[in-house]
C-alpha cells in the first residue's frame, strides 16, 4: 500500500477515511473520494451488465444443445459433445482475458473491448438467421440437414461469443470487486456480501434468459430472440459506461507471472545456500522503499523458495536487487499462494463435472416428458434450469442475510466459515444431486418400458425439479465460494486471472465431461450395450449418474483433507504510529504486523 501520497490539485497528504489509500485510481487518474466513488454506488453499474450478459449467455446456452439437434440434425452425443466443447471454450478463454486484464489493458478497458466482441457474435448470429443466403434452409426453416454455410456462420458466432466472454467474465467481477477497500472495515464485510449479491444478479438474468428468450425461441423464432439479447445487451453496456465517474481503477502492472518466473529463477541459484537462522533475514522492501502493494507474512510451507529472499551481501544489497538474484518475502509468498491453490482446483473438477450435466442431459431429458401446463400451455425445455436459479438465490439470500450473522457470533470468524469450508458444503449437495438424477432417470425409463408407444410423455417435467433445486442450493456455497477464494487468494496484481482461474473450473470440466463419456462409451459398448445410445430411451444415463455420484463422494473426502492442511493468504497489516513530523522532515514511523 502507497502512503503519504499527495490527492487531487491540493497537494495535501490523504486523509485515511476521506480517501481511498489501495492504489486505486478514480477516472480522471486522481486517489478517489471514498464518498463518491465505489462501494455499491459503482457496483450496481457493474452488476447490472452481468445481469444482460448473464440473460444473452444462458438464453443461448440452455438450448444449444436443443438447437445442434433440432435444427442442425445432428445425433444426441454428438450435440453434447458440442455443447460441451463449445462451454470448455467459454470458461478456459477468461484464463487469457484476465491476463490481459491483469498485465496491460486494464480491467475496464478489457470488459469495453470484450463487450465489443461479443455484440459482434451476437450481431452475425442474427445475421445467420435471417439472411437469405445464410438461413439454415433456403426456402423453409424446417429441413433434413442445413446448409453448411448457415454451420459455419453460427459456430463463428458463438465463438466470438465465447472470445467476448472471455475478456467479460473474469474483467467485470475483479473489477467489481476492487470497488470495495479491504483496509477498511466497512467495505471489507461489504465486499463478502458483493460476491453473494454478484450471483443474485447473476441468477436473476439467468432466470430470464432460460424463460422469456427461451420461449421466444420455442414459439416465434430464433432470430427474433437474439434481437430482443442483442437490445438488452447494448443498454446495459451503455449503463455501464455511464457509470465510469463512480468506478476505482487498477493500473496494470506488466505480467504477474514475470515475478514468480524471477522467484524461481532466484530460488534455483541460490538453492545450497543454508537457510538464515531468523525469517526476519530474509528481504522485504518496506513501504518508504518503494513497495505499492500490501506486504505478506512469511510462511514455513514450501521452504526452498524462501532461498530467493537470502541476502547474500549485506554490504552490496542495492546492487543484488535485480528480481532474477534476489527476491521479496512477498514476491515469494505469492508464489507459493499459486502453488498451494492448484491442488483445490484440480479437486473442484469433478463438481465441475457434475455441473455440466445441468446443461446437457438434463435440458434433453426435459425435451422428451410431459411440459404442458393446463391445455394449450407448454413449458420450453431449456426453462427448467431456471429452478437451478432460485436454489441458489435462495441458498445466498439464506447465506448472506441468516447463516453468516449467525456463525459470526458461534465462530468468531468475520466470514462466518471459512472459504473451502463453504465450497465443501457445496459440493455435498452434488453428490445428492446426481443421486436424485440417477432415481428420477431410472423412474423415466422404467415409464418407458411399460408404454414403449408414449414413452415419458405420462411424466411431468418436473420430476426434474428436485435435481435442479438442490443443485443450484449447492452452487450458492460452492460456485459463490469459489469464486470469493479464486479472487481473494491470488496475489492483488492477478485478480482477474484469479476470476478466470474459478471459471477455467468449468471449462476444463466440460472437456473432462467429454472424456468421460468418450471411455465410458468405448467401455460399456464392449461389456454389452452403451450407457449412450442414439437418444434417451435407448440410453442408460442413471448408470451415468450413479458413477458421477461415487466420483464425487471420493472426491469430497480428498477435498476436506486438503482443506484441513490449506493455509490462507497471510498479509501483513500497516498500523499508523502517529507522531508528528520533525524539522528534518521525518514522516510518521510504520509498523508491520501479520494479520
Amino acid at each position: 500500500m502507497e502512503m503519504n501520497r499527495v490527492s487531487y490539485e491540493t497537494g495535501e497528504v490523504d486523509d485515511e477515511m476521506k480517501y481511498v489509500n489501495d492504489s486505486s485510481l478514480d477516472y480522471k487518474g486522481r486517489i478517489p473520494l471514498r464518498s463518491s466513488t465505489g462501494s455499491w454506488k459503482a457496483a450496481f453499474f457493474i452488476i447490472a451488465i452481468e445481469f444482460s450478459e448473464r440473460l444473452s449467455y444462458f438464453g443461448i446456452a440452455t438450448s444449444l444443445v436443443i438447437y445442434l439437434t433440432k435444427v442442425m440434425h445432428q445425433d444426441l452425443k454428438t450435440a453434447v459433445k458440442n455443447v460441451n466443447y463449445w462451454s470448455g471454450v467459454t470458461t478456459l478463454m477468461p484464463l487469457f482475458g484476465g491476463f490481459l486484464a491483469d498485465s496491460y489493458l486494464g480491467r475496464y478497458n478489457t470488459v469495453i473491448a470484450s463487450c465489443i466482441i461479443y455484440l459482434m457474435g451476437l450481431i452475425l448470429l442474427t445475421l445467420s438467421w435471417f439472411l437469405p443466403s445464410l438461413r439454415p434452409c433456403e426456402h423453409t426453416n424446417m429441413c433434413i440437414q442445413p446448409r453448411k454455410i448457415h454451420e459455419v456462420f453460427f459456430f463463428l458466432a458463438i465463438y466470438l461469443i465465447s472470445i467476448g466472454t472471455g475478456g467479460h467474465k473474469p474483467s467485470l467481477e475483479s473489477f467489481g470487486a476492487d470497488q470495495f477497500d479491504d483496509d477498511h472495515v466497512e467495505e471489507r464485510r461489504q465486499k463478502m456480501s458483493f460476491f453473494n449479491w454478484w450471483n443474485f444478479g447473476l441468477c436473476s438474468g439467468l432466470i430470464l434468459g432460460v424463460t422469456f428468450i427461451v420461449y421466444v425461441q420455442d414459439h416465434v423464432s430464433w432470430g427474433v430472440a437474439d434481437i430482443i439479447i442483442i437490445c438488452v445487451m447494448a443498454f446495459s453496456f451503455l449503463i455501464f459506461v455511464i457509470g465510469r465517474k463512480f468506478y476505482r481503477y487498477r493500473t496494470p502492472n506488466g505480467s504477474p507471472l514475470t515475478p514468480m518466473l524471477q522467484v524461481l529463477v532466484a530460488a534455483v541459484s541460490k538453492r545450497k545456500l543454508p537457510y538464515p537462522s531468523n525469517p526476519t533475514q530474509l528481504y522485504e522492501i518496506s513501504i518508504y522503499e518503494g513497495n505499492k502493494g500490501r506486504l505478506l507474512a512469511h510462511t514455513n510451507k514450501l521452504k526452498f523458495f524462501d532461498k530467493a529472499a537470502i541476502v547474500e551481501n549485506e554490504g552490496n544489497l542495492r546492487k543484488e536487487q535485480s528480481p532474477s538474484k534476489l527476491a521479496t518475502v512477498t514476491r515469494v509468498e505469492e508464489l507459493k499462494l499459486i502453488i498451494n491453490m492448484l491442488p483445490i482446483w484440480v479437486l473442484t473438477l469433478p463438481f465441475g463435472v457434475c455441473a455440466t450435466q445441468q446443461a446437457t442431459f438434463f435440458i434433453k431429458q426435459g425435451v422428451i416428458m410431459n411440459r404442458k401446463i393446463g391445455n394449450n400451455f407448454e413449458i420450453p425445455a431449456a426453462s427448467i434450469y431456471a429452478l437451478a436459479a432460485f436454489g441458489m438465490m435462495i441458498s445466498v439470500a439464506i447465506y448472506d442475510k441468516i447463516l453468516v450473522p449467525t456463525l459470526r457470533r458461534i465462530t468468531g470468524n468475520e466470514r462466518g466459515i471459512s472459504i473451502l469450508q463453504r465450497i465443501g458444503f457445496g459440493m455435498i449437495f452434488a453428490i445428492f444431486t446426481m443421486i436424485v438424477a440417477a432415481l428420477v432417470e431410472r423412474k423415466r425409463l422404467h415409464i418407458v418400458e411399460m408404454n414403449p408407444s408414449k414413452g415419458s410423455l405420462s411424466m411431468s417435467v418436473f420430476w426434474l425439479a428436485p435435481q435442479y433445486l438442490i443443485f443450484g442450493f449447492g452452487d450458492g456455497f460452492a460456485l459463490v465460494g469459489l469464486q470469493e477464494y479464486f479472487y481473494d487468494q491470488v496475489p492483488e496484481s492477478m485478480r482477474s486471472l484469479g476470476i478466470g482461474l474459478y471459471l477455467s473450473v468449468i471449462g476444463v470440466a466440460s472437456f473432462l465431461s467429454n472424456l468421460l463419456i468418450t471411455i465410458v462409451d468405448h467401455v460399456t459398448s464392449k461389456s454389452g450395450k452403451s450407457w449412450f445410445g442414439k437418444d434417451l430411451n435407448t440410453s442408460r444415463l442413471d448408470k451415468f449418474y450413479w458413477l458421477l455420484a461415487v466420483i464425487s463422494t471420493l472426491n469430497v473426502l480428498m477435498f476436506g483433507l486438503f482443506a484441513q492442511r490449506y493455509s490462507y493468504k497471510n498479509v501483513q497489516k500497516v498500523v499508523k504510529n502517529c507522531e508528528e513530523k520533525s524539522d528534518d522532515g521525518g514522516a510518521e514511523r510504520m509498523i508491520g504486523i501479520s494479520s
